[in-house]
């Protein structure tokens, strides 16, 4: 963004400069050359005036002197030429013989006609300047005056000039980039600090706010609603913090009060009941790693997990066999298509929670007396974990909103549930780095795939 505002400041004051500057540029030079022009005319008119005298004497003394002082002092070039226009008298020329361009100006003005004063040009288009006047003696014409002289110190002149107005030009654009430059960081510094406050509280400083004492009043207003937005969000987090807190604390005296309870049970009972009771102790101490993992959780304000290596077909094998009975209530069977041993960098907690929840939602829209295929399969890049219920499934257009929260398909009015499963297990999935997906099969029902990276081999 402080690119684009320096490119939208500078741009415009560039082209000014250019602007400007090159229309100074072009009327120095003019300046320059038309001062050059002028006293060259003088200085030929000057001359006019004696070639006018010895023409008429036919005396070229007096004027030969001038001409060699003049061309030793400007090193031009200059000739008088008679009425034939022949150079009588001459100072600098090849041979005493005018050139091409000099005869055709010495012809113009034998004939009575002025030369035209020589239009201003860009400096490197021109190295000499050639300029003829007639001499008239009673209205008559008895010669001419050529005056030949480099341009090479106006045009000095103007080098220098445009060098200077260059120099100040590229100052003026520096000035303007370094206060263009204070000017952005100025605009910009309250959009960093929101930037910055925001990066904060993503990572859980929810305590980050804005002072609102700089910038313009625009952002102020911007800055004021940002530190309401974020004490609301402070507000809800903490909330909602306490409630999981509140919620962990409170379930943990009842499930150990269960627990207990199973184990007074268990002393009363037969072996043949010793493998439900195992099983019911393996459910209970999985719950109680779910709250001690939700404590934590509502205790640190984040979503940090321990990622460790998981055979995820060890894992729903497991799952699995939990929720055999009840399965078994509704006539509904599983069949497991599972890879031999699957690891994937995961948080086995967290993934159970995640697959419970999905099962949970499948054996809630299956039919009765069908089956749920779960499977687990390995590619290249990904471990995946594939659930496939014969239910009514979801409308094609309704598939990426299965995962928001609390919503339901058509026809699941009558299915107990908030619309929560699926969202729960997406949100797990996430904080781990996986992702959940959900697809509708063309012969019915729905898939909901589990998908990890690849655990690194050491």
């Amino acid at each position: 963004m402080r690119t684009r505002l320096i490119v939208v400041f500078l741009v415009p004051l560039v082209g000014v400069l250019l602007a400007l500057g090159g229309a100074y540029a072009w009327s120095a030079a003019r300046s320059v050359q038309q001062e050059f022009y002028a006293e060259r005319l003088g200085d030929l008119g000057y001359f006019v005036t004696s070639a006018r005298q010895a023409l008429r004497s036919g005396n070229a003394t007096v004027i030969e002197g001038e001409i060699d002082r003049y061309h030793e002092l400007y090193g031009a070039r200059l000739a008088v030429v008679d009425r034939s226009g022949t150079p009588w008298v001459s100072r600098g020329l090849d041979s005493n013989v005018l050139d091409e361009a000099a005869t055709d100006k010495v012809l113009l003005a034998l004939s009575g006609r002025r030369g035209e004063t020589p239009q201003a040009v860009l400096p490197w288009l021109f190295t000499e300047a050639v300029m003829v006047e007639p001499v008239f003696d009673d209205g008559d014409v008895i010669g001419a005056v050529m005056l030949s002289t480099s341009m090479d110190a106006p045009r000095d002149t103007i080098t220098r000039q445009w060098v200077l107005l260059a120099g100040a030009s590229a100052l003026a654009i520096a000035i303007g980039l370094l206060v263009v430059n204070r000017l952005a960081s100025w605009v910009l510094q309250p959009v960093r600090r929101v930037d910055e406050a925001m990066e904060a509280i993503e990572q859980g400083h929810m305590e980050a706010r804005i002072a609102d004492d700089t910038g313009p009043p625009e952002l102020r207003r911007m800055i004021a609603l940002f530190n309401r937005m974020a004490e609301e969000i402070e507000r809800v987090v903490s909330r909602q913090q306490e409630f999981a807190l509140t919620a962990s604390h409170e379930l943990r005296n009842p499930l150990n009060a269960l627990l207990l309870r199973v184990e007074s049970l268990a002393t009363g009972l037969d072996e043949e009941w010793e493998s439900d009771i195992e099983a019911t102790r393996d459910e209970g101490r999985r719950m109680t790693q779910i709250l001690d993992a939700l404590l934590g959780l509502a205790r640190g304000g984040g979503g940090t997990s321990v990622l460790t290596s998981v055979d995820l077909s060890e894992l729903v094998a497991r799952r699995i066999d939990a929720w055999q009975q009840v399965a078994a209530q509704d006539r509904v069977r599983f069949e497991l298509r599972l890879e031999q041993s699957l690891p994937t960098l995961t948080d086995a907690i967290i993934v159970e929670s995640a697959f419970d929840a999905v099962i949970d939602n499948a054996l809630k829209y299956a039919p009765p007396s069908s089956k749920i295929e779960v499977s687990t399969e390995d590619s290249a890049e990904h471990s995946e974990i594939l659930v496939r219920d014969h239910g009514p499934g979801i409308d094609a257009a309704d598939l990426e909103r299965a995962t928001d929260r609390f919503w339901r398909g058509a026809g699941s009015d009558q299915k107990p549930g908030s619309g929560l499963g699926l969202a729960i297990a997406s949100d797990l999935l996430a904080s781990v780095g996986g992702q959940l997906r959900v697809s509708a099969p063309p012969s019915g029902g729905l898939t909901v795939t589990f998908r990890f990276a690849k655990a690194v081999a050491s």
